[in-house]
């Protein structure tokens, strides 16, 4: 059955405006969910769409972009109402015209940026789990970033790791690197910042007037390098963006080596999502941190 109608309900529910879909336009771009613009009556709305059981997934998201809203720094789609019925779930989302790349403003990018690192919380972690890809990704508070890294990030992806069969040199190296993940970390005590959790070049875009625009989050609160290391992972991101995060927030030293344990992370999801070549690319990581540590 079409999900459409207690979608189109819900949204008149929320916003106590009548609205009546005259277009359906899928919009390409996402591998997880399907992707809409509904417009009708001068009112538009970007809606997602899976399968009833991601009602959780998209809720997180939805509290994960308010977080990023309310932190008065980069601007997001904000959530309108999200749902199931039957075998779907959606999430609706304000629509902005975003994607015009000539419009870019990458210095703003970097300055937004510095300005969310600098929102700070007592605990690393966040109020609730959330996915990295559709994978779970688990937030459970912590006063130590080190052991919530080792545990929640590197070690859980481990774990998936080897419950998809992927055994041998991989599970060896990561649990060598499990032992001493500290090591990273002496002499540098990371604050707990206010993190997309998932900034690789696909989560981020420009509105027509040049003000950039970060979505598909994958929120907590954990070191900001993280986030740093991840747009460098695929593609990378313009240097006037790294130059301009800079002048307002510089980086510690040892960031150039953090990077690849951070980094790590998402490969080893990629690894559990998709395989191929990931598992490769993991084990070369892994070798070139446990090298500086030798």
């Amino acid at each position: 059955m079409s999900p459409w109608p207690e979608i189109t309900q819900q949204i008149q529910a929320v916003t106590g405006q009548s609205f009546h879909p005259e277009t359906i336009d899928a919009v390409g771009g996402g591998c997880i969910s399907q992707s809409c613009r509904i417009a009708g009556g001068g009112q538009r709305f970007f809606v997602k769409i899976n399968s009833a059981d991601n009602e959780d997934m998209f809720a997180a998201e939805a509290e994960g972009l308010e977080e990023i809203h309310r932190s008065h720094t980069l601007r997001v789609p904000r959530p309108v109402c999200w749902g199931r019925h039957e075998g779907h779930a959606w999430l609706v989302l304000e629509y902005l015209d975003l994607g015009v790349r000539s419009a870019s403003n990458p210095d703003a990018l970097g300055c937004g940026l510095a300005a969310m690192h600098q929102c700070s919380s007592n605990q690393f972690g966040w109020l609730r789990n959330n996915t990295i890809g559709s994978t779970p990704q688990i937030n459970t508070r912590s006063d130590d970033w080190v052991s919530f890294w080792r545990t929640h990030r590197l070690g859980f992806q481990l774990h998936l790791a080897l419950e998809n069969d992927y055994r041998g040199r991989l599970q060896q190296l990561g649990e060598q690197l499990l032992e001493c993940v500290e090591q990273f970390f002496t002499g540098y005590k990371p604050s707990p910042s206010l993190l997309h959790g998932d900034l690789w070049c696909g989560n981020y875009a420009y509105t027509g007037t040049s003000e950039p625009v970060l979505f598909d989050p994958a929120v907590y609160f954990g070191d900001r390098e993280a986030d740093l290391a991840m747009t460098e992972l695929f593609g990378g991101f313009p240097q006037r963006f790294y130059s301009a995060y800079q002048h307002e927030y510089q980086l510690d030293s040892g960031y150039n080596t953090r990077k690849v344990l951070y980094n790590l992370y998402h490969v080893l999801n990629h690894l559990n999502l998709f395989g191929g070549s990931y598992r490769q690319q993991a084990e070369q990581m892994m070798n070139t941190l446990l090298a500086e540590i030798r």
